[in-house]
């Protein structure tokens, strides 16, 4: 056995039971390409670390004396601006016959655009500098924008169904260990008190990683694929429709795709309701650094112990995952609600802190769950462009979902948090229901049960 076998057979439980669903050339590189993915996946995430629109921008907003109203900005731009044009980048994806230099391209664009962000946070302040760095957050949403759309279908052609779910596990919980280490730093260096020069220089480390990752990722051994153009799956040209009439089609004639959508649509409970555990924890009395200092070690221990577990778990069965760990996620939302509701927790107190941050963790946990089920499921479930078409179709659908659940919780947050935790709780028990109702495409059965599903 090679080197880059022995580490990935430490690492990776490979099981053949389904007879090997790539070309025997293929899988002579799995190994070198799975450490390669893992390590490319993990840079990228390191550097998402260091961009974070929940922490450390608005951190920097506050030090550069950015106007509050643009805080508000960060985090939609970030989700909906990198999930919403992928239906206007999928057709010229599409055309392309190694999609890993689409990929490659993408972490150009956001090294690039932090690069960016670290000059304006050298250099900049007031709300110049923060209109400056929305600015550069929204080109470094497009860059995100194309390596989401490339990252699947190079992990489909490269990655044997039955060790996906294991590859998206193990870059998770590496980005766990870069979250724990960033909270660690911020803890050691003062949190609210870091300057922006410190700040400008996490930024430029970040924009270093994304770089890194291109580089790793451009090694990728990728078979060619078909281009768009005249293949059985080409979603732009068949039948002379246009590829917007094409992925609407998808979404009326694809019962499996339809019903994916919509139980991603459903699951949000786990990742739109730590965002009001934190507020509910500032209102009880937890102190600022104390709380978010816990709150980021949580995130990332969460995603440490959560990716590796859960990759395994996905590639047994990634509809039962994604459906177990959000109805999981709704019981510890309404037990949280109600603990706080009937008891009043105190939020300055040790063991009230505890509460709230465990209760962060817990829904931290279960999203690595959800998450990693989700894309273990959308790469399982479909074969070729189709399954670039249904990453970037439900990933721009998902972006407008963000937007109307994000609007429905925050007016809902205006009578009440507690209100908003139920109505995400509430769609996360339908979700979990109509998650295991989606055909089996995982497994030793997977196969069988993604080519009969459509």
């Amino acid at each position: 056995m090679t080197a880059a076998e022995t580490v990935y057979s430490a690492l990776v439980t490979r099981e053949h039971s389904g007879g090997g669903d790539l070309p025997e050339r293929v899988e002579r590189d799995v190994p070198r390409n799975g450490l390669r993915l893992v390590a490319a996946n993990t840079l990228q995430s390191s550097g998402d670390q260091a961009v974070n629109a929940s922490t450390v921008l608005p951190w920097l907003f506050h030090v550069l004396g950015v106007p509050a109203a643009l805080v508000g900005l960060l985090v939609p731009i970030r989700e909906s601006g990198s999930m919403l044009p992928q239906v206007l980048l999928t057709p010229l994806v599409l055309r392309v016959t190694h999609r890993k230099w689409v990929f490659v391209t993408g972490a150009a664009v956001q090294a690039a655009a932090v690069a960016v962000m670290a000059g304006i946070a050298a250099l900049g302040h007031g709300t110049a500098a923060g209109v400056g760095i929305l600015a550069a957050l929204v080109v470094f949403s497009l860059g995100r924008c194309l390596c989401s759309i490339a990252s699947k279908d190079v992990q489909g052609r490269t990655i044997p169904s039955g060790e996906r779910g294991q590859i998206i596990g193990l870059a998770t919980s590496a980005a766990g260990i870069v979250a724990v280490t960033l909270g660690l730093a911020i803890r050691a260096l003062g949190g609210d008190d870091l300057s922006a020069g410190a700040l400008a220089l996490l930024l430029a480390g970040g924009s270093a990683l994304w770089v890194l990752s291109a580089l790793v990722y451009a090694r990728v051994t990728e078979p060619a694929g078909e281009s768009a153009a005249g293949t059985p799956d080409d979603p732009v040209d068949e039948g002379g429709g246009s590829w917007f009439a094409e992925a609407a089609r998808l979404f009326r004639e694809d019962r499996t795709f339809r019903r994916f959508v919509t139980v991603r649509g459903l699951v949000l409970v786990s990742s739109l309701s730590p965002p009001f555990i934190v507020s509910m924890s500032v209102a009880a009395g937890t102190g600022a650094l104390a709380g978010l200092g816990g709150f980021i070690l949580a995130s990332g221990v969460a995603s440490l112990i959560g990716g590796r577990i859960f990759g395994r778990v996905a590639d047994r069965s990634s509809r039962r995952l994604m459906a177990g760990a959000a109805a999981a996620a709704s019981v510890v939302t309404l037990g949280f609600v109600a603990a706080v509701s009937l008891f009043g927790v105190d939020g300055s107190s040790g063991p009230g802190t505890a509460f709230f941050v465990g209760g962060y963790f817990l829904l931290t946990l279960l999203h690595s769950g959800v998450r990693v089920g989700r894309k273990t499921y959308v790469v399982d479930v479909a074969e070729g462009d189709l399954r670039t078409t249904y990453v970037a179709v439900s990933n721009s659908a998902m972006g407008v979902i963000l937007l109307v659940i994000g609007a429905i919780t925050s007016a809902l947050a205006l009578a009440g948090v507690e209100w908003a935790l139920v109505f995400l709780a509430v769609l996360g028990v339908i979700g979990a229901v109509s998650g295991l109702r989606m055909p089996e495409v995982s497994g030793p059965s997977g196969a069988s049960g993604a080519s009969g599903a459509r």
